[in-house]
């Protein structure tokens, strides 16, 4: 049981490295369809105005810090398995914190490719908390 939970955590830590590699992509595609959809106005725009539209749609959109607490909850999720303490709630606990920077990623994303590596993770998170109930 031990080395299928390893397996899943990695399979969702190679999907999180995935998403990392195409936000800078995802960003991009924010910034083209805002420069898009002021063409599409055809009215000048006051650059300091879209610069601000553009940083507010940016911020909206950061997942920075949910990448980052996902990838600490995996690591802690394998220092917890790991350890020779009776751990199964505490498994279940950064479990469900897991799920919850999962499903940020992919609220925020907005971004089709992203949520198809969002729906994957959950897969494999959903597997581990299928046989966490065996370990409790």
């Amino acid at each position: 049981m031990e080395t299928d939970f390893q397996d899943r955590v990695h399979n969702i830590a190679t999907l999180l490295d995935q998403v990392i590699a195409m936000d800078p992509e995802r960003i991009d595609g924010v910034r083209e369809r805002l420069t898009k959809g002021i063409a599409d106005i055809k009215e000048k725009v006051d650059e300091n105005r879209f610069e601000q539209e553009l940083v507010y749609y940016i911020e909206k959109f950061d997942i920075t810090e949910e990448k980052v607490r996902l990838k600490n909850h995996l690591d802690y999720f394998i220092k917890a398995l790991q350890s020779e303490d009776s751990n199964g709630k505490k498994l279940g606990f950064i479990s469900q914190e897991m799920g919850r920077e999962i499903n940020t990623i992919g609220s925020k994303s907005n971004y089709a490719p992203m949520q198809k590596l969002v729906v994957q993770m959950k897969d494999e998170l959903e597997k581990i908390k299928e046989q966490l109930l065996n370990v409790l």
